[in-house]
């Protein structure tokens, strides 16, 4: 932990405050999204497509508007989008507190994902420009242990709410957000974005949206990439349907705990796994590794004669795999990403970027389903453990033919 503080102290105030940011939007969102479904189905009584239906609005409407919500960031300065974001989830979680028909339930599901799409990709580009070339790894590497004290405090802080009301969480969520908005406009740099000339703002922003549809090299990292958000999506997915398997109705308690162990591995691991990393190989390399352990963490659950103790034990060691896969490769890949830019629409790329991987988790998600729904025990954890290894081997390749190389710079990343 001082190893950590020390690490964090050592950049400048605005990076430090878009950290401590990544922290409370985390802490605010998994302490509501974990219960929304359960207050929805038994709370308001939704049939189970209506509950579908809104979860799946606050998903297409952040993955389809990642683009959209970079776009602006670049042609208008992170700082807007960010505190718009919060601002708009502010209100998106007011609306959950006191909705009670499904159209307006709609709304805010709907307001919740815009809000993530404005300020995820700002909130990246704006670090990846405050921390420079020299320092956006570690930078990166920091950023992700908020991110998972996020992911792990906010469920807890959730749960405890509870024992009032689900309004209640809602509420408290809501003023998280509210006051980062707040706190962000006083104490937040505001970085101007690169000019843009007079060309009218359609046109400008279709040619960028060409540059990287025509950037071959960025687009094949994130085909090969896209695996690894599959992956990483499968502490919700396939490692609950084994929960469900060896445990039945205490599955709920078995997950709690996989999310615990993913969190604390990822932030017990991050910092040192990037400062080996960066000692011993080169950042593709870092990325490659990551993905060959992401793939291993899956094949503990392979088929056996597993009792409710060993079957435990080996959903605690693929959770903790895929956190240490993930806190590997993390830094290295998004410092990829703004390489590939040429430090020029950073945030665009991230949206774009951003787009492509929640494309890959909806497809992803949907063939894994398919392959428990078949009966095979050996085939959805064979898949996700060859899915891992392909994606390794691909960006392995994709560096060895120079296509990871930086680009030229062009223009200053705006923020």
């Amino acid at each position: 932990m001082r190893r950590t503080w020390a690490q964090v102290a050592s950049f400048d105030r605005p990076a430090r405050l878009l950290m401590v940011n990544q922290f409370a939007i985390n802490l605010g969102f998994y302490m509501l999204m974990p219960y929304l479904a359960d207050h929805l189905a038994h709370g308001l009584g939704l049939a189970a497509w209506a509950v579908g239906l809104v979860l799946g609005v606050r998903n297409l409407s952040q993955q389809g508007m990642f683009l959209v919500g970079g776009t602006l960031a670049d042609r208008y300065g992170c700082k807007p989008m960010i505190l718009a974001g919060c601002a708009l989830r502010t209100v998106a979680f007011g609306l959950l507190a006191v909705a009670a028909s499904l159209p307006v339930l709609i709304v805010a599901s709907a307001l919740t994902g815009l809000a993530g799409a404005l300020f995820n990709p700002a909130v990246r580009a704006y670090l990846a420009a405050e921390a420079g070339e020299e320092r956006r790894v570690e930078a990166f590497a920091a950023f992700n242990v908020f991110y998972q004290a996020g992911i792990l405090i906010g469920p807890l802080a959730g749960l405890a709410l509870l024992a009032w009301d689900f309004g209640v969480v809602c509420t408290v969520a809501g003023l998280i957000f509210g006051v980062l908005a707040v706190l962000q406009a006083r104490a937040l740099p505001v970085r101007p974005p690169a000019g843009r000339g007079t060309e009218p703002a359609w046109r400008a922003v279709a040619a960028d949206w060409r540059a990287i549809a025509a950037n071959r090299p960025f687009l094949l990292f994130a085909a090969a990439m896209s695996g690894s958000y599959v992956l990483a999506f499968q502490v919700y997915l396939a490692l609950p349907l084994r929960a469900r398997e060896l445990f039945g109705a205490r599955t709920g308690t078995v997950t709690g705990a996989i999310f615990a162990v993913s969190a604390l591995a990822a932030l017990s691991g991050q910092l040192k796994l990037t400062a080996w990393a960066k000692a011993n190989l080169a950042g593709p390399r870092a990325i490659v590794y990551g993905l060959a352990v992401m793939g291993a963490a899956f094949t503990p659950l392979l088929p056996g004669a597993y009792g409710a103790v060993t079957g435990a034990g080996a959903l605690t060691l693929c959770a903790a795999l895929l956190a240490w896969g993930g806190a590997l490769l993390y830094p290295f890949e998004m410092d990829t990403v703004v390489r590939l830019s040429g430090d020029r629409l950073v945030a665009t790329y991230y949206g774009a970027y951003n787009t492509a991987s929640g494309i890959a988790i909806s497809l992803g998600n949907l063939a894994i389903g398919a392959l428990f729904d078949t009966g095979v025990r050996w085939l959805p954890w064979t898949a996700l453990a060859t899915t891992g290894f392909v994606c390794a081997a691909l960006v392995a390749r994709l560096h060895r033919a120079g296509h990871l190389a930086p680009r030229p710079a062009a223009v200053a990343v705006p923020g």
